[in-house]
């Protein structure tokens, strides 16, 4: 069974990662994934709470931080070292097959962690935000799946990895959000 899922996500991986393979999707991919290219997102987020919220604001940068912490903390350092599975990108088995649109990168593959953070965020905001503007739950799902798939399409990750990195965000994302919510009592 897990051999059989493990080929099918090798095929769906590689539908991805060449059969989507096309000039403009080479150049947007590479930047949907890179921290720089967000940062000026980031920082917008950061100026509209403080200036919006006040205290309010101060605590929920916090516990975005906080949210952030925890997605890269787990992802990445307890979950990765213990599965230990190779990138695509760096699979024997796929050297051939592999477009090296970005550098493949030394760490390991399961779960995603840039799905895990983005995937963190964006529901950690959506829990905190949703009331008041209720178009942050369809951005902020694209934007987390979208930079998602941008690790798939680079070469990076595998579907699942992807998917792993989602489901452990989301789970992350609420349990932070449930924490801000205890937390705003005593601004």
């Amino acid at each position: 069974m897990l051999e059989s899922l493990l080929h099918f996500d090798m095929e769906l991986f590689l539908e991805i990662h060449r059969g989507l393979s096309n000039a403009f999707f080479d150049w947007l991919m590479p930047l949907l994934r890179n921290r720089y290219f967000w940062a000026p997102l980031y920082l917008f987020i950061i100026i509209f709470c403080i200036r919006a919220y006040k205290k309010e604001g101060l605590l929920i940068i916090g516990v975005l931080l906080l949210t952030f912490a925890i997605g890269d903390l787990v992802a990445s350092r307890i979950i990765k070292p213990h599965v230990a599975r190779i990138r695509p990108c760096s699979e024997p088995q796929l050297a051939s097959r592999i477009i090296h649109r970005v550098g493949c990168g030394a760490g390991k593959s399961f779960p995603s962690a840039h799905a895990t953070n983005h995937f963190a965020i964006a529901v950690f905001l959506i829990c905190i935000f949703y009331d008041r503007w209720k178009a942050i739950l369809p951005i902020g799902i694209f934007w987390a799946f979208i930079i998602s798939f941008a690790q798939i399409y680079v070469g990076v990750h595998y579907p699942i990895d992807t998917m792993a990195g989602a489901i452990l965000g989301i789970a992350i994302g609420l349990s932070t959000a449930k924490l801000y919510h205890k937390l705003q009592q005593y601004i």
